[in-house]
């Protein structure tokens, strides 16, 4: 037949849409023209297209070719559609059979030898293939990404195999599916002598998802910590594995069997870290997801780039608006900041030199909002070198991740999401207060001056004490360890370090 239709898959975000790909031979002067609001890489297919048939010893039709990729208004980009126009032309032109093409998604881009190259975007395509219940065709550099989704994944080395399968001579084999995590290459918090009061306030974060800033003097292990904290963590199960593996095939980069760790450098642009461009791509905290956005020295980042957090670390994700599309990015992170006291770091200290103004405008860089949505911030004091010589070994991060992941477990089972993420009714639910109890947080958070959302941040830190020694009920002791956590937003003023 001279009509034939393949089915492939753009890149929008982490999502999928399906392109069908409807190839037409008609007589008259030969020609190859591609339709569908194809970009110049897609329109470029056609050189690639021709060679590949050509050295794979196919015939490549002397007659007017028309491929249009539906829908029409949706851009497509990249050398993804190569495998599937391809196929198509062979199709149409008789050299495959057509009457299996439904049941198959072809992904992949072409080298001029007729092999297959790897494509980005693998993973959410075999995620909206699997939906559709068809067989998914990639590169075999793809097929391990491509298998985290759990469909029918095929992997080819190049267009002769995948022919082969369409004719039922050679089945192509199976993607095989990787997904274990491994922890050993993430820093141990042993490593940190002292500093009891941050390692508490690092496992806290840790067992309930909570946002966390360190404070104090160069050099007294403040970055040190927060490289820490992936390693306490508890492993990414399959659907978070899935998610975080779907953002990073979007952005073309390797998929990680464990939670990230991004810490972006202070001269990251707005762009950088929400992500954006022409052709919308993952910023930072959507590299982040599931895992740790650390942003050392935190007051040096332009005031606009972290005003932009707010909104994200509220809802989980974040909207990139373009005239060409709109794209939803997931941003379920934990930020991990770190700063000094003032401009030079030595604040109280002789040679400290900053005057009060240049304090403020130091401090002030992280607006009362942004702090309001950061429920820990702990100082990290400077520590002398008999302290440092004397301080015994710490607990390692497997000790810690154990207490860590009992505390989540005890979450998930109450109330099917870790602390940090209650919102609403569930807070009068799940972090009910005796009579004492409320009176003890109410006063103190009249007497500091504390914001209603850092009146429920207090309580969700509380409640991951409370979870952490194993109890029910909140008491005085966790309310009153979890406000010694708020200290830079009291009274809308950041309190004297010294």
């Amino acid at each position: 037949m001279s009509l034939s239709v393949t089915y492939a898959r753009a890149q929008l975000g982490v999502a999928a849409p399906l392109v069908t790909v409807e190839t037409h031979l008609a007589n008259g002067l030969p020609a190859f023209n591609i339709v569908g609001l194809p970009e110049a890489a897609v329109r470029e297919s056609r050189d690639r297209v021709r060679s590949a048939l050509i050295n794979s010893h196919f015939e490549f039709p002397q007659r007017r070719i028309t491929v249009n990729l539906a829908p029409a208004d949706l851009p497509k980009e990249g050398g993804r559609y190569d495998l599937a126009i391809a196929i198509g032309i062979l199709a149409a032109s008789g050299q495959v059979p057509g009457e299996r093409l439904e049941d198959y998604e072809f992904l992949g881009e072409l080298a001029l030898t007729g092999g297959l190259r790897e494509v980005t975007g693998s993973l959410p395509a075999a995620i909206a293939s699997a939906a559709a219940q068809r067989k998914l065709v990639v590169p075999q550099e793809s097929g391990a990404e491509a298998a985290l989704a759990g469909g029918e994944v095929k992997v080819a080395q190049s267009l002769l195999q995948v022919c082969a399968e369409l004719h039922g001579r050679e089945p192509l084999p199976a993607a095989l599916r990787q997904v274990e995590e491994t922890v050993a290459d993430c820093a141990d918090l042993a490593d940190v002598r002292g500093q009891l009061k941050a390692r508490r306030a690092l496992e806290v974060a840790a067992a309930g998802g909570h946002n966390l800033l360190f404070y104090g003097p160069p050099g007294t292990g403040k970055t040190m910590l927060a490289s820490r904290l992936p390693g306490i963590l508890p492993p990414l199960d399959t659907r978070e594995l899935i998610e975080v593996a779907a953002v990073y095939s979007s952005a073309g980069l390797p998929h990680l069997q464990r939670r990230p760790f991004r810490a972006p450098h202070h001269s990251a642009s707005p762009t950088a870290l929400v992500g954006g461009g022409s052709n919308p791509k993952p910023g930072e905290i959507s590299l982040a997801h599931r895992g740790v956005l650390f942003l050392d020295e935190m007051p040096e980042f332009p005031r606009h780039a972290l005003e932009i957090l707010r909104e994200p670390l509220e809802s989980g994700e974040v909207r990139i608006s373009r005239a060409r599309a709109q794209v939803t990015y997931p941003a379920d992170f934990q930020l991990v900041g770190a700063m000094n006291p003032c401009p030079c770091g030595y604040l109280g200290e002789p040679r400290c030199r900053c005057t009060p103004d240049q304090i403020d405008r130091y401090r002030n860089k992280l607006s009362g909002p942004l702090l309001d949505r950061i429920d820990m911030q702990v100082e990290v004091a400077s520590m002398s070198a008999s302290q440092l010589q004397e301080a015994p070994a710490g607990e390692s991060s497997e000790e810690v991740r154990g207490r860590v992941v009992a505390a989540r477990a005890r979450q998930i089972a109450r109330q099917g999401r870790i602390n940090a993420q209650l919102q609403g009714a569930e807070l009068d639910r799940y972090c009910a207060l005796g009579k004492s109890e409320q009176q003890l947080l109410r006063q103190s958070v009249e007497q500091l001056g504390l914001s209603a959302r850092s009146y429920h941040r207090v309580l969700k830190v509380a409640r991951t004490l409370t979870d952490l020694v194993g109890a029910e009920q909140i008491g005085a002791g966790q309310i009153a360890e979890a406000l010694a956590y708020r200290n830079l937003d009291r009274s809308g003023r950041v309190t004297t370090i010294g």
